[in-house]
């Protein structure tokens, strides 16, 4: 299998929204804020090529579907849709690729799911070819969303995923589309049922831990729904990275797209051997 980090389109988002009861002037020293107190993020897919023969992405990044005035207000940078230039700097396309796993259905993570937005057209579902995979706890989730977190998902998406009758819901560790070749984890704390895929030693942490600097226990989101559950939930799943080696993949961090787990002398987790970007086989990696 070859990996590649894949950029999707950035974001400039409120840096205490998305560090949470942490202070700016702890947050401030590993990620600059500008004049309007905004941090950049990444939108950062995966791409796993030769995952038993198939083309499989592990989400979409926020795309390029938002009207103008809305990609301002959620800060987003570029105007394209960047995540369809970095498959073509691969020599492939949308169409190319076999399975779309997906964390969660909120738009910066699913948005890339939509072709460009364009004058008085409706939302189109781009990947043609490939199957869905999400959480059914989580797309129980977006059908009856809460008031909290309405406004993070796309009205149009779950009806154009059902009708393309390549959706799978997945229930447990593994999936039928997959296999064993990619086991889930599970989370409650960011949103019900996010889905954490396991793939050839490399975790997709998605909003569990967006980047480096969350591996830190007590620094949750402000968008996350139950912060003290989520700490709970990432000690045991760092715990368990540890354990076995397996490396971490972040999404949101925007120069750091893969990491090695460690932990301190007083238990404190953080990263080491931190990568900006991947493109190939990964050496050293779990099985």
């Amino acid at each position: 299998m070859e990996f590649f980090s894949l950029t999707g389109n950035s974001q400039r988002l409120d840096g205490g929204a998305m560090f949470g009861n942490a202070p700016r002037a702890l947050w401030s020293r590993w990620i600059e804020p500008d004049a309007e107190n905004r941090i950049p993020l990444a939108c950062r897919c995966l791409l796993v090529r030769g995952l038993d023969g198939r083309n499989v992405l592990f989400e979409t990044g926020i795309g390029a579907f938002f009207e103008p005035s809305l990609r301002e207000r959620y800060g987003v940078v570029e105007e394209r849709h960047v995540l369809l230039d970095s498959l073509a700097a691969l020599g492939l396309s949308h169409e190319d690729i076999d399975v779309v796993v997906l964390s969660h259905l909120h738009f910066d993570h699913a948005g890339g799911l939509l072709a460009p937005w364009a004058q008085g057209e409706p939302p189109r579902l781009l990947f043609p070819r490939a199957r869905f995979l999400v959480g059914a706890d989580h797309w129980r989730r977006s059908t009856h969303p809460h008031p909290r977190d309405r406004a993070s998902f796309i009205p149009e998406l779950n009806g154009l995923l059902e009708a393309s009758g390549r959706l799978e819901l997945v229930e447990g560790p593994c999936s039928a589309t997959l296999g064993e070749s990619v086991r889930f984890h599970f989370s409650e704390g960011h949103t019900p049922g996010l889905m954490m895929a396991e793939v050839g030693g490399v975790v997709f942490c998605a909003d569990l831990i967006p980047g480096r600097h969350w591996v830190h226990l007590p620094i949750t989101m402000g968008y996350d729904r139950w912060p003290e559950k989520l700490i709970d939930e990432k000690r045991g799943f760092l715990e368990d990275k540890l354990a076995r080696g397996v490396q971490l993949f972040f999404t949101h961090d925007h120069d750091c797209a893969l990491a090695e787990v460690v932990r301190d002398e007083r238990g404190r987790f953080g990263t080491r051997n931190e990568r900006g970007a991947i493109a190939g086989a990964l050496a050293g990696v779990a099985a």
